[in-house]
């Protein structure tokens, strides 16, 4: 059991690295208020109704084109730093100790012993119960 919880923990902590590492950018395009299509690793496809730039320079009759595009960068770290060189003394002696008796919680006895086996029980000369006139009904 604890080998396989210590194998999900190094998966987990294998995928929080990767995912704090890694950076992408989700590209959406916006016909009007409305989101048309979305893409995290190429470019978003459009609605097909995007204003086309007049060719003639004389022209100067233009309307504000409905579409939008969106980028949303998502940076990841670039630097990984192995800070275990700057762990003070206490620091180290707590975390070993934490591990240490974190580890021995789950160990399990590996017999059912008793501290009585050997000792007889006492004798009951009256009854208890009787004594103190407690019943349960």
């Amino acid at each position: 059991m604890k080998q396989v919880f210590h194998k999900i923990v190094a998966f987990l902590m294998a995928f929080v690295v990767l995912f704090s590492t890694m950076s992408f950018t989700i590209d959406m395009h916006y016909c009007g208020d409305t989101l048309v299509d979305s893409s995290i690793f190429h470019k978003a496809e459009t609605c097909g109704m995007e204003m086309e730039k007049s060719s003639e320079k004389d022209c100067s009759i233009s309307k504000k084109n409905c579409c939008s595009n969106e980028q949303l960068n998502v940076e990841g770290t670039n630097e990984l730093q192995n800070s275990i060189d700057t762990i003070s003394f206490e620091q180290q002696l707590f975390i070993s100790s934490f591990i240490y008796t974190y580890i021995n919680l789950f160990e399990g006895l590996k017999a059912n012993t008793s501290s009585f086996e050997t000792y007889r029980p006492p004798l009951v000369n009256k009854l208890i119960f009787k004594l103190d006139e407690t019943y349960l009904i």
